[in-house]
Formats: C-alpha cells, sequence, structure tokens
C-alpha cells in the first residue's frame, strides 16, 4: 500500500539479511516447518527488502503485496514470481488484505503515519504483525498498539533488528554480566550526511499513487513532489525525522543495555535546523537527555543521551551510528551493523566483537513466535514503544523549548498541557483507520 526510502541503514542491514538468505533457504528445507501465509503491506525501499528476504525463505509464502503506489506494487509482485514461481495478489487497498482468513501475519513497511493505524487493524483482524520502527509516529498510538495487541491475543514484533542480531546480543550479554560495573549513563548517536530536500509547491499527484489511500487517516494536505517517496519522515504529520529514521535503532539499542522499560521521567532537547535551508520541519542537528529513576533507589537516576547531525561527513567513536554505555568499571562502545568494544579502566581494550546486522535472524524470531506461542519476541510492542517514546518527547521538547516532567501514572507532561496534547495527534474525521483508544 505505500513506500518508504532506500535509507542507508536499512541496505547495510538487508545486505547482511539477502547474503544468509541462502544458508537460511537449506535449514528451512531441512527442518520443514509449517508454511505461514503472509502479506506485505508497503513495498518501497525498506519493503521491497522484506519481499526479497521473504520470497527466499521456504517457510511462508507471499500471497499478497499492498502498496498505494501502482509501480512500486507491481514491481514487488514480479520480484516474488520470480523468486517462487508464484505471483501475489497486488491492491492498494490493505482492507482486502485483511479480510483473506488464510492470511496468519503481514509485514507493515509504510510511512511512519501509517504504522500503528494499520498494525491495529491487522491485529483486529486476527493477524500477526510485523511492523517496522518506529513502531507509532506518536506516544498515544504506541500505547494503542499494546491495547491492541492484549485484546486480539497475536503477536507483534517491531522491525528493529538489533535485537536478534548475534553481535548485538553479545555486547549486551557483555553489559548485563556486570563487566563495566553500575552503567549509570548511555549514550546513542546519529550522524551522517543527508541531501536536502529542497523547497516545492503543491502540485498533482503521479497517477500511478493513490494520494487519498497514502494520506490515510491523518488531516487532508495537498501532494508536494517533496513529500514522496520517502521525504516524508521530515514532514510533522507523517514522520518523526532522522530520530525516528536511523536513530531510533541506536535508541533502542541504548534503552536495551541501559535496562529501563518506563518512559523516562525527566527529557530535555535543544535541536534545529543549523545546517539545511529547506522544507524539512525536523531538526538536523539534536541533543536530547533523558532522565530515569532507578527503582528502589530514591533520588538515584540513569542517564540517557541521544545526539544527532545529519549534515557530518565523519564518523564518531569509530561508527557512524552506535551507542556507547558508562559503566563504574569501564565502558563499552557499539555499532549495531559493524561491532563493538570493551574497555576497562584507563581505556585498556578488554574484549571486542564483530559482526552485522542480521535481518533474516529477526524475520526467523517473528516467524518461530506466529508457529508458537510459546517462543518469546525479541523486539515485542513494549520494547518497541519505549524506544519510540524516546523519539516522541526529543521532539515534543524541541518543539517546545521547555524540560519535559512526565508523569508514568498519567502518561502526561506536568504542569504542560501543549506537550501532553503533542504526546497524541489530531486525525481525519470518520476515518475508517483511525485507531481506536486504548
Amino acid at each position: 500500500m505505500f513506500e518508504t526510502t532506500d535509507r542507508r541503514g536499512f541496505l547495510k542491514e538487508t545486505g547482511v539479511g539477502l547474503a544468509a538468505l541462502a544458508t537460511v533457504g537449506v535449514a528451512i528445507a531441512d527442518d520443514a516447518p509449517r508454511k505461514v501465509i503472509i502479506a506485505i503491506i508497503g513495498t518501497g525501499g525498506t519493503g521491497t527488502g522484506h519481499v526479497k528476504a521473504l520470497s527466499a525463505r521456504k517457510d511462508v509464502e507471499i500471497a499478497w503485496v499492498c502498496d498505494v503506489d501502482q509501480q512500486r506494487r507491481d514491481a514487488a509482485a514480479e520480484i516474488v514470481s520470480q523468486a517462487t514461481g508464484a505471483r501475489p495478489q497486488a491492491v492498494s487497498d490493505l482492507r482486502r488484505v485483511l479480510d483473506d482468513k488464510r492470511v496468519e501475519a503481514v509485514w507493515i513497511a509504510t510511512p511512519d503515519h501509517w504504522h500503528a493505524p494499520a498494525a491495529i487493524l491487522a491485529l483486529d483482524a486476527g493477524k500477526h504483525v510485523y511492523v517496522e520502527k518506529p513502531c507509532c509516529h506518536n506516544l498515544r498510538e504506541g500505547e494503542m498498539m499494546a491495547a491492541a495487541v492484549r485484546r486480539s491475543g497475536k503477536r507483534l514484533q517491531v522491525g528493529t533488528q538489533s535485537r536478534s542480531t548475534a553481535v548485538v546480543r553479545e555486547a549486551i550479554d557483555h553489559l548485563r554480566s556486570g563487566e563495566i560495573g553500575e552503567i549509570l549513563t548511555c549514550k546513542a548517536w546519529n550522524s551522517q550526511l543527508r541531501s536536502s530536500i529542497g523547497k516545492k509547491q503543491p502540485a498533482d499527484p503521479p497517477a500511478h499513487l493513490d494520494f487519498d489511500t497514502w494520506l490515510g487517516p491523518t488531516p487532508v494536505v495537498p501532494y508536494r513532489p517533496n513529500l514522496l517517496h520517502g521525504v516524508w519522515r521530515w514532514w510533522y504529520d507523517f514522520g518523526c525525522g532522522d530520530i525516528g529514521n536511523d536513530g531510533v535503532h541506536d535508541i533502542d539499542v541504548a534503552v536495551w543495555g541501559l535496562g529501563v522499560d518506563t518512559h523516562p521521567s525527566r527529557i530535555t532537547c535543544l535541536g534545529g535546523k543549523y545546517f539545511f535551508d529547506d522544507d524539512m520541519q525536523f531538526p538536523d542537528t539534536q541533543y536530547a537527555i533523558y532522565e530515569y529513576p532507578v527503582a528502589g533507589r530514591p533520588g538515584v537516576n540513569k542517564q540517557l543521551i541521544f545526539e544527532q547531525r545529519i549534515w557530518s561527513p565523519y564518523v564518531q567513536e569509530g561508527y557512524e551510528n552506535g551507542a556507547a554505555f558508562y559503566g563504574t568499571k569501564g565502558m563499552l562502545i557499539i555499532g549495531h551493523t559493524v561491532g563493538w568494544k570493551l574497555y576497562g579502566p584507563r581505556n585498556k581494550l578488554l574484549a571486542e566483537g564483530s559482526g552485522s546486522a542480521d535481518l533474516v535472524a529477526h524475520h526467523t524470531n517473528f516467524l518461530d513466535c506466529v508457529r508458537d506461542e510459546k517462543q518469546t519476541l525479541n523486539a515485542d510492542i513494549q520494547a518497541g514503544r519505549m524506544s519510540a517514546g524516546l523519539v516522541h518527547l526529543a521532539n515534543i521538547a524541541a518543539r517546545v523549548g521547555r524540560v519535559l516532567q512526565f508523569d508514568q501514572a498519567s502518561t502526561s507532561v506536568v504542569g504542560d498541557e501543549q506537550a501532553t496534547r503533542m504526546l497524541g495527534r489530531e486525525y481525519r474525521a470518520g476515518h475508517w483507520a483511525v485507531p481506536k483508544p486504548a
């Protein structure tokens, strides 16, 4: 039904996954697990990566591909046909996919504003869901997704594939074993060189694009050439900025390693457009700080820092994107698509590991959980919405220019009605995909 861009981070990760497909195919053929009938909703850059990876598997059948861009959905159907010898049905309306009782699981690789609405519709239709990150466009949608998982009894995996990547899991094990002592602070970063989206005026959408369906339950705005394809992530109504695009991968690893499972209690973020002069609405430069109270230790906190520069032609700490964990006995630095290094006192290198992100392993974990309810998801909705929540809270703090005090019980910003309203969004009145309240 939709699209997303061929971004740098995903191509690296997909390349790893595709390189492993032949091996996976052999293992699957030998084990002969039950075949799962699936559909892929959104066949742009990321969606096409899923189409290619899943077409190579013997334990799934891609019955449907869905995209509002006819050229993209036809191209995806052809990929499946060439790889499997069977052409899936190709449609623009996801409701046709969800009406098919044979479909057991769906992959959602739409723009961010469709992640939660599509996932909730799919869960309520009795489908298991694999949804791309960030799992929600705003914090309230994360709550609604969690409620949909509970009432449906279905499984939902978020597309933060570092959670299934062996080298990252190895690094987290080192943190969990206490090798760097108590972790009081961690930092995640996203530093890379992006391109300008320019300045464009409204125009007529191309004939092959169903723009009204692309808008979905969001308020209607005019089409413009620097809104599609892929450029939607720089607009408030549709994306979450690069912190929600590439940055959320690193934030997710940081949250995982820090060992927190709630929203932070205090948030501040400075950011703006320091470099680009274009229509982009989100910051190109951003520095966020989050504080978490330590359970059972009044007055003791942990800190998570995120920094972003999407005009940087260089890397920091040895990794273009990464996370660093600072403990009382040492530190561990990780690039989730490269590897990690563990240092003791005085920066003595004690251990290291290397490896690439593994998309295939993330698919396999999800499919194992679809087949067996006793299996554990590596990136469930709780993990996904906690990481996405940091994206949303940082963006809100940057926009209002204030320190936010977040109340866990009421999930609101204390004494700040404007910021609390921004935890959710407005929807198009009466649209069939407006998500259900939690």
